[in-house]
């Protein structure tokens, strides 16, 4: 039981004390980048997407 309460506190103190937290304006900008980030790949792999289906439909069009 002592080396559970000995673990826990080590990881309080190193959560609290060596741990650097990002602000609040930091962290929203790394969200609004991710947000944009996912959303244009998202694009791509639908573009992409849409372009394979195409390409499939042609081929098997002359089949």
């Amino acid at each position: 039981m002592k080396k559970i309460a000995l673990y826990i506190e080590d990881c309080y103190n190193e959560l609290m004390h060596k741990v650097t937290w990002p602000t609040w304006k930091a962290l929203q900008n790394s969200a609004l980048i991710v947000m944009v980030a996912s959303l244009l790949i998202a694009v791509v792999i639908y573009l992409m997407d849409l372009s394979f289906s195409s390409i499939m439909k042609l081929i098997y069009s002359f089949a």
